[in-house]
């Protein structure tokens, strides 16, 4: 689980800057959600593509996240990038003052979606590419939105667990105040990831490394002192995921079939 973070942080930064050259992109946008992924991908990004070609955009609902956006706020001027804040509540309450819910989950996920949803608009405004901030632990357990905060154009997060991101947060001088709160999705007040999921991100990482990029099976885990519900928990989270981390499946009838034989760039026109 150890990282060396000088060397993860100028991999990232070249896989930024090599990645949207490939789509002739110079700029890219990203949510800046007051939390410490999002600050870590925002230091990444102006360290690779430089201040000015950064956007991040702080995307609350109403007066929830008072405090996340007066981070974000800080994490963009201690960066230099360029920074909007956006309401987004009169979507959000239009719809569903025409489509009631009781569901907090219904609504939490309206709300990531309308936040991309903006984010992809001023991709769009700015000839940008949006970078993803969803790290490795939520991607394995399958805690996020589709076509939420999992859309992205390119995800530079992706392979890192929850835990590294805070050491990568230490190495790039992310305030300790960002790096020490309570992860949130800001979905709803009081809302905190590590209650929604039943475990803290230690625990989660701890068995997601041994089951993942160890390869451990489940039994050896549970004799080696892992706790036996937390392992099978894990498990059902990643196994009922599946789908999140995939594109959509195409029936195949050509002999060239968009995801399974046209894979490659350089296989455009040909």
């Amino acid at each position: 689980m150890k990282i060396n973070a000088a060397f993860v942080t100028s991999v990232l930064c070249s896989f930024i800057k090599e990645e949207l050259g490939k789509f002739g992109f110079k700029k890219a946008v990203l949510g800046l959600s007051g939390g410490v992924d999002s600050a870590v991908c925002a230091c990444l990004a102006a360290q690779a593509l430089g201040p000015k070609n950064v956007l991040g955009l702080s995307l609350p609902y109403g007066e929830m996240s008072g405090d996340d956006v007066k981070d974000a706020r800080a994490v963009a001027r201690r960066l230099g990038i360029r920074s909007r804040v956006i309401d987004i509540a009169p979507m959000v309450d239009a719809y569903f003052s025409r489509f009631p819910t009781k569901s907090r989950v219904q609504r939490g996920n309206k709300m990531a979606r309308e936040r991309m949803s903006v984010l992809y608009d001023f991709s769009a405004r700015e000839g940008s590419l949006i970078l993803g901030t969803s790290n490795k632990t939520e991607l394995l357990i399958g805690y996020g939105t589709i076509h939420g905060d999992m859309a992205c154009g390119i995800n530079p997060m992706g392979d890192l667990y929850k835990t590294q991101v805070r050491v990568l947060a230490d190495h790039l001088g992310v305030p300790a105040r960002i790096r020490q709160k309570k992860p949130s999705a800001g979905l709803w007040p009081g809302q905190t990831d590590e209650s929604d999921i039943g475990l803290s991100y230690d625990e989660i990482d701890a068995i997601l490394f041994e089951l993942v990029d160890q390869r451990r099976p489940v039994g050896e885990l549970v004799k080696s002192g892992f706790p036996a519900k937390a392992v099978r928990k894990i498990v059902s989270l990643i196994e009922g995921s599946e789908f999140k981390r995939k594109m959509p499946p195409i029936a195949k009838i050509s002999t060239r079939t968009v995801g399974l034989d046209f894979l490659y760039s350089y296989d455009r026109g040909r």
